[in-house]
């Protein structure tokens, strides 16, 4: 069974005590993880099981890891690989990345970095899957939009999209991380005349940053060591379709000088050639910062800032529509019973504990704690008991009488103090109980801290 909020991953090296380590370190983070000692047993299990991200050494005996990933790229092209391997060189490490490896670490690795750079490619090979499932849904329903809400912030945002969709004008997508920006992005695309054309979407946090260049603009053969064959870049792939550059304030200011060019005269350059290419793409952007304070602050430019943002989106986070909340959790609960075969709903006592919870991490939180209650719930309905323990705070405040106009963030820090306490004190399974991620809780009590001081001083 999954811990809330983490995936399977499948770990495959051929010394047990490199996966034995490794093994016991995701666990204690709360993934669910597979072993194998070699390729062939690797293959039979990512056959068997629904895996969320690889682990694999490069150099083992018999078939290598570049064999495991061409098996991959060929059969699950959406499980994303990390290499690991004591034998590694600047050349190897070119070269597995130019292959399309989501990332590649030195034996022995920076296990927080590996952890951080495996939770994103978990969470992408998610959203891939839901995005998926959305876009089959769009197929099927004609017209009908796959983004959830009847608020009133929500249909301004589909007015937004239906008016601008067909326009060839640049749109930057704002709102807090979990908000759904990259959804918001495919409606302007399978919605618009450009749906039969590519959708790209490049997550500017998720690239090392010396390679993004290289994944842009794409490279000729011999542009530099481990180029052995031409790439095409995103610039190029997308040609006739839409560029969604997700989190685009984590590019760096060469990089946005670069970008900006391209946006003026729509033509690249790969690396390694002098030769300009004309290219033709809509652009969209998507950031959780606030850019004009980026602008501000020297570390975004400003020509680039309005060029991206002709029209600008701003989806407002979950915690001011709680109108949609219902909605959205009746979606979610069909959508993980249908694969857990059960049939549930959500009780009263739940509805409730959702409308007046903060929901720090946004849509992508409460899909998360919706698909852990559905998979624990023994009962007909989801009760709070599903829930974690966050959530059985807010219910029992609730059920005790608490003034339900004391604030969110009150709310919220209550929560968070709970949660510490029942783990004394070890924030990640704080967050983890919380369902959301340790940076989410820090900034929770980073920003209580900052409230606690303000009373003081008053």
């Amino acid at each position: 069974m999954r811990g809330a909020g983490k995936g399977e991953i499948l770990i495959v090296d051929d010394e047990p005590n490199a996966v034995k380590v490794l093994s016991s370190i995701l666990s204690e983070d709360g993934y669910e993880v597979r072993e194998s000692n070699d390729v062939d047993s690797a293959t039979r299990i990512i056959h068997k099981m629904n895996i969320d991200a690889i682990i694999t050494d490069l150099k083992m005996p018999g078939k290598d890891g570049l064999e495991l990933f061409g098996y991959i790229s060929k059969n699950h092209p959406d499980i994303p690989v990390i290499f690991l391997t004591a034998y590694g060189t600047v050349e190897s490490a070119v070269s597995a990345m130019t292959c399309g490896a989501y990332y590649y670490f030195i034996k022995p690795p920076d296990y927080t970095k590996l952890k951080g750079i495996l939770a994103r490619a978990v969470e992408k090979r998610r959203l891939g899957r839901e995005l998926a499932s959305i876009k089959r849904r769009l197929a099927n329903d004609g017209d009908r939009s796959g983004i959830i809400g009847t608020s009133e912030e929500m249909r301004g945002i589909l007015d937004t999209i239906q008016a601008v969709r067909d326009s060839a004008s640049s749109v930057l997508i704002c709102g807090e991380t979990g908000t759904g920006k990259e959804l918001v992005a495919r409606e302007l695309h399978y919605g618009s005349s450009r749906k039969d054309r590519p959708f790209i979407a490049f997550n500017c946090a998720a690239i090392p940053r010396e390679l993004v260049e290289s994944e842009l603009f794409g490279y000729e053969r011999g542009a530099f060591t481990g180029a052995v064959t031409r790439r095409i870049g995103r610039f190029e792939e997308v040609a006739g379709g839409t560029l969604l550059l997700d989190e685009i304030g984590e590019l760096e200011l060469s990089m946005q000088a670069k970008l900006l060019r391209v946006l003026q005269e729509k033509e690249i350059g790969r690396l390694g050639s002098n030769r300009d290419i004309k290219v033709d793409f809509r652009l969209v952007s998507s950031t959780n910062r606030d850019l004009k304070k980026e602008v501000r602050n020297g570390t975004f430019r400003e020509d680039l800032f309005y060029r991206i943002n002709v029209v600008q989106i701003d989806i407002p986070p979950l915690r001011q529509r709680q109108e949609d909340i219902p909605l959205l959790v009746r979606e979610f609960i069909k959508e993980f019973c249908v694969r857990e075969k059960k049939t549930l709903t959500a009780s009263e006592e739940v509805m409730t504990a959702f409308k007046n919870y903060p929901w720090p991490g946004n849509i992508r939180q409460l899909r998360n704690v919706i698909e852990r209650a559905v998979v624990l719930a023994k009962t007909a309905s989801v009760t709070l008991n599903d829930l974690p323990d966050g959530f059985c705070l807010t219910g029992a405040l609730l059920r005790e009488g608490t003034d339900t106009r004391q604030t969110l963030k009150e709310l919220e820090s209550q929560a968070v103090e709970e949660a510490l306490l029942r783990c004394n004190g070890n924030k990640s399974q704080a967050a983890k109980k919380l369902g959301i991620s340790r940076k989410a809780l820090y900034k929770k009590l980073s920003s209580r801290k900052h409230l606690l001081k303000e009373d003081q001083d008053s």
